[in-house]
């Protein structure tokens, strides 16, 4: 039971992948990397309760922190302006020049 557990984490976690490398957005690929993140505090838990080691939770509560972290601190930054681009065919504006 807990091998198809694991094997079905395993499958979500490549669709995380794929959505990440294939996302048409910038949103959807940031999705696909907290979805990602989660699926491996999952895992790390999953194998912590197989193997015996209680410790392991710790430390996959830490990796969700740093995912949460993380997620939020990309989000902030893909709203500047700094990180905004220009369609090829879009003329600059009068700010911009």
């Amino acid at each position: 039971m807990l091998i198809a557990a694991t094997l079905a984490i395993f499958v979500a976690m490549l669709l995380a992948i794929f959505r990440g490398i294939a996302g048409p957005t910038l949103y959807d690929r940031i999705l696909a990397v907290n979805m990602f993140g989660t699926k491996t505090v999952l895992l790390i838990s999953l194998l912590g309760f197989v193997m015996g080691r209680p410790e392991f939770l710790d430390i996959a509560i830490v990796y969700a922190l740093i995912n949460f972290i993380s997620v939020i601190g990309v989000l902030r930054y893909s709203d500047t302006d700094q990180f905004k681009h220009r369609q090829s065919n879009d003329k600059p504006t009068e700010k911009e020049l």
